[in-house]
């Protein structure tokens, strides 16, 4: 090999060593920038971290102390976004952002503050500016005194250098590790969880009140009025009977109709087959069901699974205008796997008023997947994964 190659040959067939660049190019000039800025950052950083700290630690005795200090930690974040976006620049350091804050979704002020206050990023982002004071003057001297006074090795000084910044940047401004962002995505996934259980509970309340509850109290009236007359007029309190005795049908079949909503005692007993086949028969179309299981899943997936169903089944009355739909259900590994298909007008969005942002979410709040298929003009095809858990009877 000859001196003047740009690269190393390996004999044992691993990549080549990256090639050498000149002294002074566009990188070591940005390398170069990087390193001058570093001051004026690090000051900046340093005097904010300090303030934040001292001011907001002080007054956590107080009643603004704590929203202080969580503003403050959603300032550092800022920071942090600022200087990832200062090394993606100049360096070419490419670092994942972090997961926003759920902030604004569920809970009330105190989860807020809370959720604000317990950030590792910011804290992280914290550390970084106070820890990086000594060196950002450091290297703005170094780099400041190099290009009067060490010309010819700058570069490489500026190149060692940046790789120390380089390494702080990914240890303390990326993302720590995917646990932190599957725990943001959790903490974000419980404010959709909770909002689906109270408005689930608002409608069983409702479907009480306006269905079984009055028809009950009907019957009492009627029942009452009967009383009366059973003396006075025995024919008119035998007719009186014979409507409460309907009534009583009415009410019965409505409270079945609303358990059966809740959680349908055929799902219970025969598993999914059974259930989604007595679904299927309630659509306004003609339904083919296929389940493929060698077991039943836990009984909460089998639950979630049944209602997705339940629902796409639903909007395939509604919506569809389709002549003919199916429903396959069957496993893969660790996944529950559902879709549905109906040979409708297809066009269905997750963004429209038909339900499937919704079903999404609740998906998604379990770690499960919704993928929806539906040009103009049909076929509509939605595929949903839920996880597999093995049921413990």
């Amino acid at each position: 090999m000859t001196a003047s190659s740009s690269a190393v040959d390996r004999t044992d067939g691993t990549d080549r060593l990256p090639p050498l660049r000149p002294a002074y190019d566009a990188h070591t000039w940005k390398e170069i920038a990087y390193l001058l800025l570093n001051l004026p950052m690090t000051v900046f950083g340093f005097v904010y971290a300090i303030t934040t700290l001292s001011v907001g630690g002080a007054l956590t005795i107080t009643v603004i102390g704590l929203p202080l200090l969580a503003l403050s930690l959603l300032g550092s974040r800022q920071l942090g976004k600022l200087e990832r976006a200062r090394a993606r620049g100049l360096l070419g350091v490419r670092v994942e952002e972090p997961t926003p804050l759920p902030l604004a979704k569920g809970g009330g002020l105190l989860q807020r503050l809370w959720m604000a206050l317990k950030d590792p990023v910011g804290w992280r982002t914290l550390l970084y500016d106070l820890i990086r004071l000594p060196w950002g003057i450091l290297t703005f001297a170094t780099v400041l005194t190099s290009l009067f006074v060490l010309w010819p090795v700058l570069p490489y000084l500026a190149r060692g250098l940046a790789n120390v910044d380089r390494a702080m940047v990914r240890a303390l401004l990326s993302p720590s590790d995917e646990l932190e962002r599957r725990i943001a995505e959790l903490e974000s996934d419980r404010g959709v969880v909770v909002d689906t259980a109270a408005a689930d509970l608002r409608r069983i309340e409702r479907d009480l009140h306006d269905g079984a509850q009055a028809r009950l109290v009907n019957l009492a009236m009627g029942l009452g009025l009967a009383k009366e007359k059973l003396l006075e007029d025995p024919d008119a309190a035998a007719a009186m009977v014979d409507e409460a005795h309907g009534e009583v049908k009415l009410a019965l079949q409505e409270l079945r109709d609303l358990a059966r909503g809740i959680h349908p005692a055929v799902l219970t007993d025969r598993g999914l087959d059974a259930a989604l086949s007595s679904v299927a028969a309630r659509c306004t179309v003609p339904v083919k069901v296929t389940v493929d299981l060698a077991a039943r899943p836990a009984a909460a997936i089998e639950g979630i699974a049944y209602f997705t169903v339940s629902e796409l089944l639903q909007n395939v009355s509604k919506h569809s205008r389709a002549r003919s739909a199916s429903v396959d259900v069957w496993r893969a590994e660790n996944r529950l796997m559902l879709q549905v298909h109906d040979d409708g007008q297809g066009g269905a969005r997750l963004e429209g008023g038909s339900g499937m942002r919704g079903l999404a979410e609740r998906l998604g709040a379990v770690d499960g997947l919704f993928v929806l298929d539906s040009p103009a003009g049909g076929p509509t095809v939605v595929t949903a994964e839920l996880p597999w858990r093995d049921r413990t009877e």
